[in-house]
């Protein structure tokens, strides 16, 4: 049986005060288990100044990587325009950007209280709502055809090829033929650089009548808003629910959002956040057995589709194990698997095997950029642009999750650490992992569920200013 830790009445702490009040007003009762009594351990007061000289240290870091680059940048060897970001220095507004104020001032100002005070079900719904309007705002500071409608269909994105493509047969069997640089045809930079389902997911939006950058912009970022939903309800069945309403607040107002609109890891970002939100619900003991196998095998399914949308995102494996060890349950592992399997038998069967394409791709990123760009700069100033997608909060959040590693929300952004460090440790993403490493860098986000309440509205104006100063400051590409 496991053990709640349970604190005495006379050395209870305010903020659990407020988390007995919080659970009463939202009129449901926590789930019992080890994780109620854990997560009173991310609620301790104090550490504000070891929160503010994390902040102070990942701007340091930012600050470094920028004035390095700009120095090392002179004949251009780092085929960047605005190191360590992708993007021009270009100040502008656009049509998005009175939403995006009003937007950043709601969620500031009625965030954490709504998020405390909402109904449990209701919660991850308006979390992604938030996070819909906040991306969308963001997106439309560049303007509608510039923001959204060009995002996907112009240069080396995927809608440059949809029409090309002539059936799914021919498409797998031949696409590891076109993938290096020298042969004939080869794809564009996007469609080469990942497995042939994420460009299939742009070419069945436009055979079902939903063709165009600016149905396949909405498709993407109506996706990536639904992740803060995920990433919450994977909070409360390994954290407690307490924990996941703390965070509610930042995920819905994600820095990150300046790239989650758009671009297609925003919906690789989605597709990962799902399967881990459906194999913690797999755990569940609430749920009945044939729930949580359904939940399992759905896991399973999108674990196997995220195989096929990005061969990086097999790192995506660390966060899966570490809801399971949280959960101390393996028993979905079997569904999950059981999920995967149909799609490795379908790509494969139709000609297109997963470590053919990896491999070759391997050879063409050397034989572009990827080959120049010099990996004693971008192996640090990958993680410094981080500082971007994630913001100062959870930079202090980290700090504190450092101190505590045992604690559940600790576990799973470190897990998330961990993989965006292999990924940064491969070679294989110099710049542009602010968009690349989305997937990675949602997982982080829960570490500000560790921050002391009393500077929450203070933590979220901070990460908003650094959203809109971004959004408004540079004109970001990919």
């Amino acid at each position: 049986m496991r053990r709640v830790s349970v604190s005495p009445p006379s050395r209870k702490t305010s903020d659990e005060a407020s988390a007995q009040t919080s659970a009463q007003t939202s009129g449901q009762q926590r789930p019992p288990g080890p994780a109620a009594g854990r997560e009173a351990a991310g609620r301790r007061p104090g550490g504000r100044g070891a929160e503010l000289a994390a902040a102070g240290a990942a701007a340091a870091l930012f600050a470094a990587a920028a004035l390095v680059g700009a120095a090392i940048n002179d004949d251009d060897v780092l085929h960047m325009s605005w190191p360590p970001v992708f993007g021009n220095w270009e100040p502008h507004a656009g049509p998005g950007t009175p939403a995006a104020l009003l937007v950043a001032a709601l969620l500031v100002a009625a965030g954490p209280r709504s998020a405390r005070r909402l109904p449990w079900r209701g919660l991850p719904l308006a979390t992604a709502c938030a996070s819909l309007a906040w991306v969308w705002s963001l997106a439309l500071v560049d303007g509608w055809r510039d923001g959204v409608v060009d995002r996907l269909a112009t240069g080396e994105e995927y809608l440059t090829v949809v029409d090309e493509i002539h059936g799914t047969g021919g498409f797998l069997r031949t696409f590891t033929d076109h993938i290096l640089l020298h042969s004939p045809d080869n794809w564009p930079a996007h469609v080469a650089g990942h497995p042939p389902g994420a460009t299939l997911t742009f070419v069945l939006l436009d055979r079902i009548g939903l063709g165009g950058g600016a149905w396949a912009s909405a498709f993407v970022i109506t996706a990536a808003a639904s992740a803060a939903a995920a990433v919450l309800l994977t909070l409360r069945v390994v954290a407690g629910e307490e924990t996941a309403r703390r965070a509610a607040p930042f995920l819905a107002l994600a820095p990150g959002a300046v790239w989650l609109g758009a671009s297609a890891d925003a919906y690789f970002a989605a597709v990962a956040a799902w399967a881990v939100a459906l194999l913690a619900l797999a755990t569940g003991r609430d749920a009945g057995r044939a729930r949580r196998i359904a939940a399992a095998l759905g896991s399973g399914l999108l674990f196997g589709l995220l195989l096929y949308l990005s061969y990086g995102l097999v790192l995506m494996g660390l966060v899966a194990l570490a809801v399971l060890l949280l959960a101390r349950d393996a028993r979905p592992l079997p569904w999950v698997v059981l999920g995967i399997l149909p799609w490795v038998v379908a790509f494969t069967a139709a000609g297109f095997w997963w470590f053919d394409g990896y491999s070759t791709l391997h050879e063409r990123y050397y034989q572009g950029v990827g080959g120049v760009r010099p990996y004693g700069y971008f192996v640090w100033a990958n993680l410094a642009v981080q500082v971007l997608s994630v913001g100062l909060a959870t930079a202090a959040g980290l700090a504190r999750a450092a101190r505590r590693p045992r604690t559940p929300p600790a576990v799973l952004v470190g897990a998330a650490a961990c993989a965006m460090l292999l990924a940064d440790l491969s070679g294989m993403s110099k710049a542009e992992t602010e968009r690349i490493w989305l997937p990675f860098a949602l997982w982080l986000l829960p570490a500000t569920a560790l921050l002391d309440r009393r500077g929450t509205r203070g933590w979220l104006a901070a990460q908003a200013v650094l959203a809109l100063a971004v959004n408004h400051l540079l004109t970001t590409r990919w």
